[in-house]
């Protein structure tokens, strides 16, 4: 099964009291001055990073860890920033192809349009227990918690960086930041003033489209306008038939910012799409007993609106407020389910005596969803549920020894209407014995928050015919508790030499409370016809265990033209069935979904004539419970711009076999993904 939007929500308010406490906060800050001021803006921050050397990319200020800017080489955390530089010489096509150049990060396609990503562990083509966000607006869904990959589509030319946190992040982002954050930041509208008119195709990537708009003005207003289409084919089916998973969409935006002097900023996007995605799924009948088999099409179409303002009050002192509306109607063949999302985020930043650097904030969170019932055999009660998180936290970081170590303590307090109260304590030490290196450690506990998945759903499966009918279902638990995660971890930071960083991580993670199953007495229903059996499965959270492992990652300019940039991810997990726990297949699924290795290899070249040249190797281990061989893969792009205003890029990719699979998912036979190859030119008219 795979899962699903329907009919409109009506009647939803924000409660009262939660917006006057926050306009009564906005009153607060706006006639309040900071405690003092903190260090100057550093230029390096702000230039284009693909311009920058390796000791100014230490430099670059993250905003992912502490909702602030924050400079990579004074970030406690294990983050990593993939630049516009990099995404552009990738050659991706999408958000989970540009993601497998992560550390740590499990990117495998199911098939064309689904994927499975995780970090550091958990993989699942439904994987839970990792935030997403774009701009700041979460895209994960309550309904199983996790991410519709195949409709997180913004055209990579307006990507500025993507931020990744491998590792707990819930005292700023709450509740199902567990095993990180992947923060997508898409440009300001006054660096994609111009024009831009992108076409492409290839054997997989039949068609692609994108074309971009951007203007302003001399008072502050900014603005860009976008639309972006693309017909992709479906994946190599060993079978030869059932070639399900085509894939089309097509997708427009809107962003404008307007600098209204020197103190406030104000930000307005939106985005609409519409996408046709194909997929073959199962769904038992109970007459004739037997379990059918589609390849049909889930219809997804959805939008959203953000508006963002921030207002400097002094140096080292500012508010944000933010709020945001999403639509998601996703329909399969099996069900459907339509979610509107009303969100709004207060936070206020302020520097406290002993230049103490003092976060705070509050959050609400609406979502009410209708469930559709398309087969007997699935279903979600009630239908119509609201989803509502409230939350605050704090965090300050305390300075010693003029500023070469830092410690930063802060927690999140949140109610959600499944479990109540959920409470997310850090603590975070860094210490910098030099300016070109630092050294950390944290410990943090995070939850994953139950979904409608884990309490609601009513699964039934086709087991067998003979001699009874036989049928697995599997019921939703009203008294699921939050997966809960105590995470430990430590890095290191070097600037070796100008032309060396290195960058190391280690981490356990000790987990209780996973989702699983608790197989009940088997039973006999008459209703509906013909007589039949019954073995209930009762989700629970009847696992425990641990993860561990490190990262490596290097990145080397022996030369000006010349960037190679190797990294290794090792995991271990070990988990097992609580006494009480009679689940016969999770532990194993889980333990072997990810790999235990990983290693990639990128290497760039700025050659004469502008000429680029860019190749990829990737290492994944053995995936045992998706029946994963281990096995090696290449990308290569060639880009030119031939002429000013003109660029044409060849891009190769899974360059070693002519297909090989990368995770299970789907019924039938593993997919293969392609080997594919395709061209691009893009015309670009840069206006000031």
């Amino acid at each position: 099964m795979q899962l699903t939007p329907v009919t409109p929500i009506k009647g939803l308010r924000v409660p009262a009291d939660v917006s006057m406490v926050l306009c009564l906060l906005l009153v607060v800050r706006l006639v309040s001055p900071s405690w003092a001021d903190t260090t100057k803006d550093d230029p390096a921050s702000d230039a284009p990073l693909k311009q920058l050397n390796l000791e100014q990319l230490g430099d670059v200020e993250v905003t992912t860890v502490s909702k602030e800017p924050v400079k990579i080489a004074r970030t406690p955390a294990a983050i990593y920033v993939l630049t516009q530089e990099d995404i552009h010489r990738s050659g991706a096509t999408s958000i989970p192809e540009v993601l497998r150049l992560v550390p740590g990060v499990e990117v495998a396609r199911v098939d064309s349009d689904h994927w499975s990503v995780g970090i550091r562990g958990f993989g699942a083509a439904l994987a839970s227990k990792l935030l997403v966000l774009i701009d700041g607006r979460s895209v994960y869904t309550p309904l199983f918690a996790g991410v519709y990959w195949q409709v997180q589509a913004t055209p990579l030319e307006d990507i500025e960086r993507i931020e990744v946190i491998r590792g707990p992040g819930g005292t700023i982002w709450g509740a199902n930041a567990v095993d990180g954050v992947i923060n997508i930041i898409t440009k300001k509208a006054t660096d994609t003033h111009g024009a831009i008119v992108s076409l492409g195709g290839g054997n997989t990537d039949e068609g692609t489209t994108t074309v971009r708009y951007g203007g302003g003005n001399d008072r502050g207003f900014n603005y860009r306008v976008y639309g972006m289409g693309f017909d992709r084919s479906p994946e190599f089916h060993p079978e030869g038939v059932g070639n399900f998973d085509d894939w089309r969409m097509g997708q427009a935006g809107f962003r404008s910012d307007w600098d209204r002097g020197a103190r406030d900023t104000f930000t307005f996007q939106g985005d609409i799409y519409r996408e046709i995605s194909g997929q073959a799924t199962t769904y038992a009948l109970y007459s004739p007993p037997s379990q059918v088999n589609v390849d049909g099409y889930a219809n997804l179409t959805g939008g959203n609106l953000l508006g963002h303002w921030k207002r400097v009050l002094n140096a080292g002192s500012d508010f944000q407020i933010q709020a945001y509306f999403d639509r998601t109607n996703h329909f399969e063949p099996e069900f459907g389910e339509t979610r509107d999302t009303f969100d709004v985020d207060f936070l206020d930043h302020l520097t406290l005596p002993g230049q103490q650097n003092f976060l705070w904030g509050l959050g609400a969170r609406v979502s009410p969803s209708n469930l559709v019932q398309l087969v007997p055999s699935i279903d979600f009660l009630p239908r119509h549920q609201t989803d509502e998180i409230y939350s605050g936290f704090a965090q300050d970081e305390i300075p010693f020894f003029s500023h070469r170590l830092s410690l930063t303590l802060g927690s999140k307090l949140e109610h959600n209407n499944y479990t109540g109260f959920e409470v997310q304590p850090s603590g975070r030490l860094l210490w910098a014995p030099t300016p070109r290196q630092s050294i950390w450690s944290s410990f943090t506990q995070a939850v994953r928050t139950p979904s409608r998945l884990d309490e609601d759903v009513q699964l039934t499966d086709f087991a067998t015919a003979t001699p009874l009918p036989i049928y697995l279902r599997v019921d939703g638990n009203p008294q699921f508790h939050s997966e809960k995660l105590q995470g430990y971890e430590a890095g290191y930071r070097a600037l070796a030499t100008s032309s060396l960083y290195l960058d190391v991580a280690l981490f356990y993670n000790n987990y209780n409370d996973i989702y699983s199953f608790q197989v009940g007495a088997p039973f006999l229903e008459a209703t509906p016809l013909p007589v039949h059996a019954i073995i209930p499965l009762l989700t629970s959270n009847g696992i425990e265990g641990n993860t561990k492992g490190f990262e490596v990652v290097p990145d080397w300019k022996p030369v000006g033209w010349w960037e190679l940039r190797p990294s290794y991810s090792h995991l271990e997990v070990e988990l097992e069935n609580k006494s009480w726990s009679n689940d016969p297949t999770s532990v194993a699924g889980y333990e072997g979904s990810s790999p235990r290795h990983q290693v990639a290899i990128q290497s760039f070249f700025n050659l004469p004539k502008k000429l680029e040249f860019g190749q990829t190797y990737r290492y994944v281990s053995a995936l045992q419970a998706q029946t994963i061989k281990s096995y090696s893969t290449a990308d290569a792009r060639v880009g030119w711009p031939f002429i000013r205003q003109m660029e044409w890029s060849l891009v190769g990719q899974n360059l070693l076999q002519p297909q090989h699979a990368e995770f299970g998912g789907d019924p039938g036979g593993l997919v293969g993904i392609k080997r594919s190859v395709y061209a691009q030119i893009t015309w670009r008219k840069t206006e000031k």
